[in-house]
């Protein structure tokens, strides 16, 4: 008699009870992480778009250079779903909304953020609003974000870290911060190079060196100027994992103790420095993470990318092999942590 048969299928039948074995050793965050892995999920914080009329106005003038003027939707789309972002919250890069010219700059606002909109309402659920400003037009801006929450129901408002000679946190940009608080907006905030600290370093440009100083700058204004006090109700995202704060922690805290803050701040620097949250756009390597991570809770990192100047794949590598995070820990960075910004992409 031939027992093929009835051997092939018992060595299908224990093959399969091993498989379903193995299965059950994996735990309740691993295979949470794997049924995540099947389908984007991730929501990228720090992605940058242009419109054709942007580009248009722009480009002839030398102000835009680079990846960002080759930008599509399509192209993002693409690879948003190669690096599993499901949803990308997107802003202009620098330099931005202000051109020393009220009139183009109110114009190319209003554009930028209408264009901006349609994208999100034309790919449902792929790409959030982060409304584009005018500052340090503070008229204009005040205007433009009535028209971007209210009318274009935007996620939240997007500010580079200085304008000029003055950082965030500045009085003179008083009047956007208390409308801003008074809605418990989200402000996601992006460095430029400020007056005093353009093309230091020839061959250098100021992204690699000038940025991160410039959102440290901003956040110390926030905390040192007092504003994180005085707008409690603001959420915050700085990018690049916080500049060169992490870094600088040491002389941030014993600068908090001193006479001249002591009082105002008797939480110290970190009281105020923990509320906001980081992203992980340019970042996303062991020595960036790692002096992030013991700064900030965990709750504070949020997932960015810089695209299309970097790529979100080149991102969730990077954060999987700087060995800084278990999955369960890069689930949150990936997704929940932001969530309580941006509620409506929970489902």
């Amino acid at each position: 008699m031939d027992t093929q048969p009835c051997c092939s299928s018992r060595r299908t039948f224990l093959a399969g009870l091993a498989t379903l074995g193995a299965g059950a050793l994996l735990s309740k965050d691993q295979l949470a992480a794997q049924t995540q892995a099947a389908a984007p999920h991730r929501i990228d914080v720090h992605a940058h778009f242009v419109s054709p009329a942007y580009v248009a106005a722009l480009k002839p003038k030398g102000l835009l250079q680079g990846r960002i003027t080759e930008w599509t939707a399509n192209d993002m789309l693409e690879e948003m779903d190669k690096g599993g972002v499901a949803t990308s919250l997107i802003s202009v890069s620098p330099p931005g909304m202000w051109f020393e010219d009220v009139g183009l700059s109110r114009r190319l606002s209003r554009e930028v953020n209408d264009y901006a909109a349609r994208l999100a309402s034309d790919h449902r659920g792929r790409f959030g609003v982060f409304v584009n400003m005018p500052m340090p037009d503070v008229e204009s801006s005040l205007k433009e974000i009535e028209y971007g929450l209210d009318t274009l129901k935007a996620d939240g408002v997007a500010l580079f870290t200085s304008y000029g000679d003055k950082w965030l946190g500045d009085p003179a940009f008083a009047p956007v911060f208390e409308e801003l608080n008074r809605r418990k907006a989200v402000i996601y905030t992006h460095p430029i190079s400020a007056a005093c600290c353009r093309n230091i370093e020839p061959g250098i440009g100021d992204g690699n060196i000038e940025w991160g100083t410039d959102t440290t700058r901003a956040i110390a204004r926030m905390v040192f100027g007092g504003a994180a006090a005085r707008y409690p109700d603001i959420r915050m995202i700085f990018s690049h994992a916080g500049g060169t704060m992490p870094f600088l922690i040491e002389r941030f805290v014993n600068l908090a103790k001193g006479p001249q803050y002591a009082k105002q701040l008797p939480q110290g620097f970190l009281g105020a420095a923990t509320k906001f949250y980081y992203d992980t756009a340019q970042t996303s390597n062991p020595a960036a993470m790692s002096a992030l991570r013991k700064v900030v809770p965990l709750s504070q990192i949020v997932f960015g990318t810089d695209y299309p100047y970097r790529t979100q794949d080149e991102h969730v590598k990077g954060l999987k092999e700087c060995g800084v995070f278990n999955p369960k820990e890069l689930q949150a960075i990936d997704r929940e942590n932001v969530l309580p910004l941006v509620p409506r992409y929970k489902s």
